[in-house]
């Protein structure tokens, strides 16, 4: 494997993360995407991606392939880890980005079939190998990983505020609400499924939603294990989440602009994940920024002594550009062990 070999990479699931993934790949001078599974037609995948590009024209369907100047890429119309060959592809890595398939059995399925490994683009249902958070826990990765989570925007997110400001001040506690767009999975209209408020119409409705990140910050941030209580409200837009966090800090004395500037200094740090806004923006304004974080000095607010809110925005384009992120990872790991 020579440092110019393109990562050849396979992915699971063209939902808007997939998609999202192939087209930063290829505006990128490493990575190919050499075959997609989903149980989509060729033609509507094409067309899905190329409602949402900035050039459209870049992306051809020929066949069974969907082409960019810089790779093709087969379309498989599979929907179970277990029925892709991913060995007749040669792949280095394969990115379960449907969301279903959490459990270490699906990812099994993958490695059975010629994946080396497989990255999931949510949390995991039980445990892997690793969580890998980049700016965060990047060094902790080691070669012989094989099942691989890269969180969920919303834990990238919550974790990289953490991170940051714990580096400077005592945080004692908190809790976490992210207010997120509807996703895939709900319901346009009222709809019975297996959560009663979720079986609500996700276009009309502000509907209360359990989040993970809590059961999980602790393999990511050891400091932080039952800390932190975690939850969403689902709102009707599109694009856009809004991270709203409260943090119970030990020092009395610290104040929003002693939060504010830590962030400014932390950001500093993490260029390209890590952002800071001054203006008073809203959530459509983030949409297309490929940051995990976009710390928004006007929301922070001190109430009594102790706790701090905070407001940072998101969207899922910084957290495709993560799981990018964690692939080269993996690659320059590779590379190092095949120089040792």
């Amino acid at each position: 494997m020579s440092k110019g070999k393109p990562i050849r990479v396979g992915i699971m699931g063209f939902g808007q993360t997939g998609r999202q993934i192939y087209e930063l790949a290829s505006r990128s001078d490493d990575v190919e995407v050499v075959a997609v599974a989903d149980i989509g037609k060729p033609e509507i995948l094409h067309y899905l991606l190329c409602a949402e590009v900035k050039e459209p024209q870049r992306h051809e369907l020929q066949g069974n392939f969907l082409v960019n100047p810089r790779f093709r890429s087969r379309l498989m119309q599979i929907d179970q880890p277990a029925e892709m060959p991913w060995d007749i592809f040669g792949v280095d890595m394969v990115i379960d980005s449907t969301g279903k398939f959490r459990e270490t059995r699906h990812m099994q399925d993958h490695l059975g079939n010629g994946a080396p490994r497989v990255l999931l683009r949510t949390l995991p249902a039980d445990g892997i190998d690793r969580i890998v958070i980049p700016g965060i826990n990047s060094a902790q990765a080691e070669a012989t990983d094989c099942m691989i989570s890269a969180g969920s925007a919303t834990t990238t997110a919550l974790c990289l505020l953490l991170h940051v400001l714990s580096q400077t001040f005592e945080i004692e506690c908190g809790s976490m609400s992210s207010i997120h767009s509807y996703t895939s999975d709900q319901a346009l209209q009222d709809y019975a499924g297996s959560d009663i408020r979720r079986s609500r119409s996700a276009a009309e409705n502000i509907i209360p939603n359990s989040h993970e990140a809590g059961d999980w910050l602790g393999q990511i941030l050891p400091a932080f294990e039952g800390k932190f209580l975690t939850s969403a409200l689902n709102v009707p837009i599109h694009e856009g989440c809004l991270l709203d966090v409260n943090l119970v800090l030990a020092d009395p004395k610290v104040g929003i602009e002693d939060i504010n500037q830590a962030m400014r200094a932390g950001a500093a740090g993490l260029a390209g994940i890590v952002g800071v806004v001054e203006d008073p923006i809203v959530s459509s304004d983030v949409i297309g920024n490929p940051l995990s974080l976009l710390f928004d000095t006007k929301g922070t607010i001190k109430a009594g002594d102790n706790i701090i809110k905070t407001l940072s925005w998101y969207e899922n384009l910084g957290h495709a550009a993560r799981l990018l992120d964690v692939v080269r990872i993996y690659r320059q790991l590779d590379l190092q062990q095949e120089a040792a």
